[in-house]
């Protein structure tokens, strides 16, 4: 019987990579969303196959209005690759592209009270996309709630230039 120590690490991520070759350069804020999502991720998650162990590497690439998924083990023997449909995230997606911008515009120009007050809407609509990732990938991944966030904004990344 596994240890809970064992446990954790075969049901999680121990490597993300996002296959953006050919797309154009992305903004400063979006790398720093990248870096940091991907650090966070590597730090502390849960990542569930059903009927494989882990840990394992994922591999995530925009190919037209899908997200593909290529998951594999540590010594990149294929397991699973999926493509999921964007067009149920779209909508939050540009929610929360919108209100990203509209903070790092008000960090500039806007009082704490202000700031804060977008950044509530920024993580409310953060959560939203969260808990629909959730949804989006039952039955072939299941993720706790920060994973998913992080997944999330990896995908945000991914769309954004």
């Amino acid at each position: 019987m596994a240890s809970d120590g064992e446990q954790k690490d075969e049901n999680r991520l121990v490597k993300i990579d996002l296959d953006d070759a050919g797309k154009p350069r992305r903004s400063a804020e979006a790398e720093q969303e990248r870096a940091i999502a991907i650090y966070d991720i590597l730090e502390d998650n849960i990542f569930r196959l059903e009927s494989q162990t882990g840990p394992f590497h994922l591999t995530l690439r925009l190919e037209g209005r899908h997200v593909h998924f290529d998951i594999r083990q540590t010594n990149e023997t294929p397991l699973i690759q999926f493509f999921m449909a964007m067009g149920p995230l779209r909508r939050v997606m540009r929610d929360y592209f919108h209100v990203c911008d509209t903070y790092y515009d008000a960090i500039r120009t806007k009082s704490p009270s202000q700031i804060q007050a977008i950044d509530m809407g920024r993580r409310a609509l953060h959560n939203e996309g969260s808990e629909l990732l959730q949804a989006r990938l039952e039955g072939k991944v299941e993720t706790d709630f920060q994973t998913a966030r992080r997944l999330f904004t990896l995908i945000c990344v991914l769309q954004s230039r």
